[in-house]
């Protein structure tokens, strides 16, 4: 008995020691916690070829790469509309790249942290929402991210080349719904209406208003919420980072319509985050005479964080955040 004893003593000696020290050492070395916030060295499984889009059923789809920056490569996808499958077998980058001036809109798709382009945690959402889309008639592009740089020099690239016509087309910017998607869409929309040049629509999937609620509210924080010093320890941190992910600012400098989807029963983005920026969204004057929506999904369909794409009626739903004048406009 004693000896079991001093066991869990030990044992719970270890854990106090383990709670104590992570908020320390995130606290000491903030690049940690950028690195976790990120995740975007999490590339599991390491056997998938993204060069071989087909290996995941994607058969109409084109890999390339860009490099914005030197010595930066960042993977892309495109995936043609469905009934283009027929005519894009064995076709190169040139025809895929003709393809962008049809009259099929495009969607550019950002996913969320960790994983890749093909797949995220928790399984292969990310490919299930491609071919939903694609079945629509829509191009989906894509892309991976190699760390911060490359995400500001996607953007640059995309405000560089706004008048390409695969920019010039793209209907939507429909991000993932992490922390890394929401960052790289909220600040690119806002760039691209600054510029005059913005996409018709913005979608945001299971939102958050900025980074520190949505830190506060995390499931890895409920062991550390009440601890004495949370904010100082964590949040402070995040701002030490300049990690803003300022949703709840970029909505007023966004003039393009805005979608909101979010599931009530999401564990990862709490549905009160996601209303809340509705909130402020449609009370944003730089949104004024645009159309803002918000779109819950019932905690009963349990499509949580990553499968609202399960729903029979996303696709609607991506219709009708457009107005019929702007429908006109590209038809």
């Amino acid at each position: 008995r004693l000896t079991l004893l001093g066991k869990l003593r030990r044992l719970m000696l270890c854990l106090l020691l383990l709670y104590v020290s992570v908020p320390v050492i995130i606290k000491l070395c903030p690049s940690i916690q950028a690195k976790l916030v990120f995740l975007n060295f999490v590339r599991v499984p390491y056997f998938i070829d993204l060069k071989r889009p087909l290996d995941q059923g994607l058969n109409h789809t084109h890999n390339f790469y860009l490099e914005p920056e030197g010595g930066v490569k960042i993977g892309v996808w495109h995936r043609v509309p469905a009934h283009m499958w027929r005519e894009a077998q064995g076709k190169k980058g040139d025809w895929y790249d003709s393809m962008f001036s049809s009259a099929h809109p495009v969607i550019l798709y950002l996913h969320g942290n960790a994983g890749t382009r093909s797949l995220g945690r928790g399984g292969d959402h990310r490919v299930q929402l491609y071919k939903v889309l694609s079945s629509a008639g829509y191009h989906v592009v894509t892309f991976d991210y190699r760390g911060e740089q490359s995400m500001i020099g996607f953007e640059t690239h995309i405000l560089d080349g706004s008048d390409a016509p695969q920019y010039r087309r793209i209907r939507y910017v429909l991000p993932g719904g992490d922390c890394l998607s929401i960052l790289v869409a909220t600040n690119l929309v806002r760039r691209l209406c600054d510029r005059g040049s913005p996409p018709d629509a913005l979608i945001l999937e299971s939102p958050f208003t900025n980074i520190r609620e949505e830190a506060r509210s995390h499931p890895f924080s409920t062991v550390y919420r009440y601890l004495p010093g949370f904010d100082w320890f964590f949040l402070d941190a995040i701002t030490a980072n300049n990690i803003r992910f300022a949703s709840d600012e970029n909505v007023n400098h966004i003039s393009c319509p805005l979608l909101i989807l979010h599931a009530e029963d999401d564990n990862v983005v709490p549905f009160h985050l996601g209303k809340k920026l509705y909130a402020m969204a449609a009370q944003s004057k730089s949104l004024s005479g645009h159309k803002v929506q918000f779109v819950p999904f019932p905690s009963s369909l349990a499509y949580r964080h990553k499968f609202i794409y399960r729903s029979p009626e996303l696709l609607n739903i991506l219709r009708r955040s457009l107005t019929p004048s702007e429908e006109e406009g590209h038809h």
